[in-house]
This record gives C-alpha cells, sequence and structure tokens, in this order.
C-alpha cells in the first residue's frame, strides 16, 4: 500500500514537472516570437526610412546633373569647339579609365583628330560624374541601412 501510494505521488510529481517544463517552453516560445515579431516591425521601418531618404537624393543628384549637363554650351561655345582640338589618344585614354583596361600601345594615329567636340567631353564628363555621386550615395545608404539593421537584431 505504501508503495502504490508512493508510486502515485511520484506519477503525479512527474506529471507537473513535466507540465511545468512544457509551460516553459511555450513561455520561451511565445517570447521568441514576440521578439521576431518587434525585430521585423523595427527592421520594416528601417527599410522604409533608408528608401525614402535615399531615392529622394538620388532623384535630386540626377535632376541637378541633368541641369549641368544642359548648361555646357552656355560655357563651351562653338568657337571653344573650333580651338580646342579633341585627339585620337586623348578619346583612347579615356575610354580605357572608364573600361578599366590599359589602352594599348601608342601610335602615331593618337595625334590625329578625333572629331569629337569639346562639348561632348563637357557633357560625357558631367553625366559620369552624376553616375559617380548617385553611386557613392546609394552605397552611403547601403552601408547605413545595414548598420540600422544590424543595431536591431543585437
Amino acid at each position: 500500500m505504501y508503495v502504490t501510494a508512493a508510486s502515485a505521488l511520484l506519477a503525479l510529481g512527474e506529471i507537473d514537472g513535466q507540465r511545468r517544463a512544457g509551460q516553459d517552453h511555450i513561455d520561451y516560445v511565445s517570447a521568441q516570437a514576440q521578439r521576431t515579431v518587434a525585430i521585423a516591425k523595427a527592421q520594416t521601418k528601417v527599410v522604409v526610412q533608408t528608401e525614402i531618404k535615399y531615392r529622394d537624393r538620388i532623384k535630386t543628384i540626377y535632376l541637378k546633373g541633368e541641369v549641368i549637363e544642359k548648361q555646357v554650351p552656355v560655357y563651351v561655345t562653338a568657337v571653344d569647339n573650333a580651338e580646342c582640338r579633341i585627339n585620337a589618344g586623348f578619346v583612347r585614354s579615356y575610354n580605357a579609365a572608364w573600361s578599366g583596361e590599359p589602352a594599348g600601345t601608342a601610335a602615331s594615329t593618337d595625334r590625329e583628330p578625333a572629331g569629337v567636340p569639346l562639348a561632348e567631353v563637357a557633357e560625357a564628363d558631367a553625366f559620369n560624374a552624376t553616375a559617380c555621386i548617385a553611386w557613392r550615395a546609394k552605397a552611403i545608404g547601403l552601408q547605413e541601412f545595414y548598420e540600422e539593421q544590424r543595431a536591431i537584431t543585437k
């Protein structure tokens, strides 16, 4: 009889212990779910804020770049185009710099006119500068975005 009572008491204790352990697990999983939801909300907020901030900034950069390109004829006139001769070597060097590949061995033809007006070079340079400034802003935005996302998950 004592053995049966002790066994019953032991069984009730084990059931109660399992119930408590189960409840502890449920509490842990619930806490993790709440943390995940809070992180997701914070990350969404960062995404929206970064998108708004940098989309407008980059749009402004391109708009300003277009204005600069349109002003080239004001600063580089037809007389300037006639007086300044862009040679083929300059064009080869310029293209090599933007492709990231060497221009190759210099040739006698590099001294010949390339037929590229100075105004066209100025427009291309303004466009390239605008694109570089925009890409820089994008890189800064991505770095900021990454750092904010990392801070949220810590």
